[in-house]
């Protein structure tokens, strides 16, 4: 993956309503809101260690998950696959604007094109 704020942001929107709501808390405030480990424990009334063994214990658990099920990295070889497919379409529907001008096609290209918008979302 890209980095690791890319990496941890992702195994967040995959697998973050299942850890606790202290590590779904801090770990949104450390990766999200760019917030420190001072000013998290700070606004926690905890030590900074504190803070950061929450943070690391959320991250382990969320890898492991991963590590089991492998959700991220299929995802992430789709999105190219997802991507030439909404090409195609949008070239079909140029060729089809230029030459044939059949609404049908048209009709099919944007439904392609939604369906594959959908699957990345």
């Amino acid at each position: 993956m890209k980095n690791q704020t890319y990496r941890m942001t992702m195994l967040f929107d995959f697998y973050g309503e299942l850890l606790t709501e202290r590590q779904k808390e801090f770990f949104d405030l450390y990766y999200n809101e760019d917030l420190s480990l001072a000013e998290i424990a700070e606004n926690a009334g905890i030590s900074r260690q504190g803070v950061r063994d929450v943070i690391v214990r959320a991250e382990a658990a969320m890898q492991e998950i991963e590590d089991k099920t492998g959700i991220i990295r299929r995802f992430e070889s789709q999105r190219p696959h997802l991507d030439a497919i909404e090409a195609a379409a949008a070239e079909a529907k140029t060729i089809n604007y230029r030459r044939y001008d059949d609404p049908r096609l048209t009709e099919l290209a944007d439904l392609i094109c939604a369906e594959v918008s959908s699957l990345k979302d």
